[in-house]
């Protein structure tokens, strides 16, 4: 927001300097961010007369001028073309520095010698652009400062106002803080109405056909005005905070939206089709020309204000080149109304079409103003451009918006703040800024009943009122405490420790951590071919989705990892990939409102084994590989009772190449290479393997605990056994057996061997174990070894069917 202070002083008495006000603006919260001074430096661009304007001996486009300066008559050469002998003109003389550094001397220019300067608005930093130099008013004196002689000096404020903060876009709203800091009185300026036309009712109409998104819509009616350029004094208003004059009525809208924040639109009457307004939605598609001559292209999200026959302006954000105010427009409808900021700010960002309008009606403009923007608008419309008001205003208000009513208590105010802070301190304190605060009516209670005016829809809650309270009073009144607090020793939650315990071993295992989105698309199960009554394709579906390829929560990790595999694969960033995502997948539950969050552990690996060099074969990885990873983490984790099960029922994982893992009888995941279908809808053209831990289930399981055992003295001792099993039966089972025989001073079992072919019956297979024997005690004896390896191969043969080879 940009200002200046002697247009502040038109609405409050303020005796501060202009670095003291802007020191308090930005204690209380408004922070000036920038504060330059108008015409500082700048008493030597004095008032002058041409005495003599000739045309250059040796240049086309160039003047030579005599000019009167009081004391003296120098000679200075100009480029411009609107100056003649007689004007009163801006003379910057030698010496002087003009804005951006530019620095007066004396110079000759196409052999003529020149004494200073005739000076543009531009070049004086009064306005952003100028077409020749700056004509001044005749009943000046020369030898004056040009700033002194038109009342220019001032300052001007740049304020970084925060979002909540609308009521503050204006100079009244600037103006309403700093009466509250200075303890004066705030001065509205007062329209003076003169209503000579017909009723206005006789002559349009206005319909609002989306009272949630335009619940006020406010119009007058002003005929036979005259365009024409604005006085001097809306001209230097606008141009002292960098707006251009267009139009004495433009200009009276844009000045009214930066005295009071509430934008205002002026209508060419005679262009509006059927001569009435229609507040409507936008068709999808609808094309529209705003005002910048861009076409857009609009859809239902989107409000327009319409005549008879199609939109006239984007509500809120801009008019349209078909009702715009042209030179030879004669009667004029004014609008005045309030929108739906979300509506606003939807249409806004959308289109990329940013304007001073939008930046207030998307905050949150005042509802109460749409009246009094409306009828200071029309009277300086009359004042400056002529022409008749109609009788009376449309007001179209369904539904009012009343007044936010809160309540605030000395008590919590004084506990929040740190302060001894009564009652009727906060009551002058919120009445300062046009809160009106009561006591109750027994005044028994040291409570407050605040009824919020519509300027201030930022405050809706206790909390709020009490850090008006805090930024009035003045936060240097606020002591400095140290903070206080206590040290606890919290144990880390069990899921929480599981998912960093797993974290580490992945990354330690060589793994990349990878985080996709929680939406997705539905059609990514018909990838994986899940079947219809899977329980992960009953997705939680999103309100407001940004598009259909993000309209789900997730029921599952494998897709988004998969389509991550193909992404880098189609990119060539990366063939040899491990990857893994440890987030949460949704679960909808019956008669709840949000869904269950299930963390879950994915991971991924295709390519090389390791990396290609001289020394290596350039092996793929299998299925062995990525079941040695979860055989990594379930070691870190210490889990107990674990069993591998062939049967898993994943549509995705390849037939006869996959495997569940099971904890006391309970599913933890399962694991395998990915089906050769699945892959060809993911559009990846190598093997890819993968597993999925539920974390619930691994920590339901019962994680181990980390202990030592000293280690054994004595020598260990291995015997392998090579033996012939049917077909069917699974490694897992094997080991159930072995393990479940309780041979004496067994440590250890592996299979290292499996053996089909020459010599093997066909629906039998070799498989050789190696059992590892240690005491802790002595050294084992053969006899010792021999008798409880006999026990192992006994429970091999008997519940196993197993024969020595």
């Amino acid at each position: 927001m940009i200002l200046t202070y002697n247009w502040l002083k038109e609405y409050v008495d303020c005796d501060l300097s202009p670095e003291e006000l802007a020191h308090r603006l930005t204690m209380t919260g408004l922070e000036v961010d920038s504060m330059e001074k108008i015409g500082e430096g700048l008493d030597t661009v004095i008032v002058a007369r041409l005495q003599e304007v000739a045309a250059h001996p040796d240049a086309d486009r160039l003047t030579v001028c005599r000019v009167d300066t009081g004391a003296d008559v120098v000679q200075v050469v100009c480029g411009a073309k609107n100056h003649k002998t007689g004007d009163l003109v801006a003379l910057a003389q030698v010496g002087t520095v003009l804005p951006g550094d530019f620095k007066i001397k004396k110079s000759k220019i196409r052999g003529q010698e020149s004494y200073g300067m005739l000076c543009s608005e531009k070049e004086l930093g009064l306005a952003e652009d100028a077409e020749g130099i700056l004509i001044l008013p005749a009943d000046l004196i020369p030898g004056t400062p040009v700033f002194d002689a038109l009342g220019l000096k001032d300052v001007r404020f740049e304020l970084g106002l925060t979002p909540n903060r609308a009521d503050c876009l204006s100079v009244v709203g600037v103006a309403r803080e700093v009466a509250a800091l200075t303890g004066k009185s705030l001065r509205l300026p007062q329209p003076l109405i003169v209503e000579d036309d017909a009723p206005i009712t006789e002559q349009t109409s206005v319909t609002i056909e989306e009272p949630g998104m335009c619940p006020r819509y406010a119009a007058r009616l002003i005929r036979g005005v005259q365009i024409g350029p604005s006085p001097q004094w809306i001209v230097r208003r606008l141009e002292s905070i960098g707006l251009r004059s267009i139009n004495n009525v433009v200009d009276v809208t844009n000045f009214v939206l930066m005295e009071l924040g509430h934008p205002l639109h002026a209508f060419d009457f005679s262009l509006l089709r059927g001569g009435r307004i229609l507040v409507r939605r936008a068709g999808d598609g609808e094309k529209f020309m705003t005002l910048d001559s861009q076409e857009r292209t609009l859809n239902s999200g989107d409000l327009t204000i319409c005549d008879a026959q199609g939109p006239v302006a984007l509500a809120g954000i801009m008019g349209g080149e078909n009702s715009e105010i042209r030179p030879d427009t004669v009667d004029i409808l004014l609008e005045s109304a309030f929108f739906n900021p979300p509506t606003i700010r939807r249409t806004s960002k959308r289109l990329g079409l940013h304007s001073e309008s939008s930046h207030r009606f998307e905050r949150g403009a005042d509802v109460d103003m749409v009246p009094r923007a409306l009828d200071r608008a029309a009277a300086l419309i009359v004042e400056v451009a002529g022409g008749t008001l109609a009788k009376g205003a449309i007001d179209c208000y369904p539904q009012p918006i009343a007044p936010r009513k809160l309540s605030i208590s000395a008590e919590k105010t004084s506990r929040l703040l740190g302060i001894d802070i009564d009652i009727f301190e906060i009551q002058s304190l919120l009445r300062s800024i046009a809160l009106a605060a009561e006591l109750a009516a027994d005044r028994k209670e040291d409570v407050l009943y605040v009824e919020v005016p519509t300027f201030r829809p930022d405050l809706e809650r206790e909390v709020d009122l009490i850090e008006e309270v805090a930024r009035l009073k003045g936060y240097e009144h606020i002591p400095t405490t140290m903070p206080q607090g206590r040290i606890l020793c919290q144990r880390e939650p069990e899921l929480r420790s599981l998912e960093r315990r797993l974290r580490d071993t992945m990354v330690a295992c060589g793994f990349n951590e990878v985080i996709n989105y929680s939406f997705n698309s539905p059609t990514l199960l018909d990838r994986l071919g899940l079947a219809g009554d899977d329980g992960r394709r009953h997705q939680v579906r999103l309100l407001n989705p940004l598009n259909e390829e993000q309209s789900v929560l997730r029921t599952t990790l494998v897709p988004s990892l998969l389509q991550t595999v193909a992404q880098n694969l189609a990119h060539r960033s990366a063939a040899d990939l491990r990857l893994f995502e440890l987030r949460p997948v949704f679960l909808p539950r019956e008669n709840e409102d949000l869904p269950e969050e299930n963390p879950r552990l994915t991971a991924l690996m295709c390519g090389r084994r390791s990396p290609l060099g001289w020394s290596q074969s350039g092996e793929t990885v299998d299925f062995f590989d990525i079941k040695g990873v979860v055989e990594e983490l379930l070691g870190h984790l210490r889990l107990q009772n674990l069993s591998w099960r062939s049967e898993v029922g994943e549509s995705f994982y390849h037939p006869g190449k996959s495997c569940a893992l099971y904890g006391n009888e309970q599913l933890l995941g399962n694991l395998g290479e990915i089906h050769p279908r699945v892959l060809s809808a993911f559009e990846i053209e190598q093997a890819v393997f993968l597993f999925d831990l539920d974390l619930g289930a691994l920590s339901r399981c019962g994680l181990g605990r980390t202990e030592f055992t000293a280690l054994s003295r004595f020598p260990g001792v291995y015997r392998d056994s090579a033996m012939l099993f049917d077909e069917t039966v699974t490694a897992q089972q094997i080991l159930d057996v072995v393990h479940s025989a309780k041979a004496q001073d067994m440590e250890d079992v592996v299979l290292f061997d499996v053996y089909r072919g020459k010599g093997i019956a066909g629906d039998k297979k070799s498989v050789a174990i190696r059992v590892r024997y240690r005491s802790a005690e002595k050294t084992l004896t053969d006899e010792e070894i021999s008798k409880a390896h006999g026990r192992i191969i006994r429970s091999l043969e008997n519940q196993l069917g197993a024969e020595i080879r």
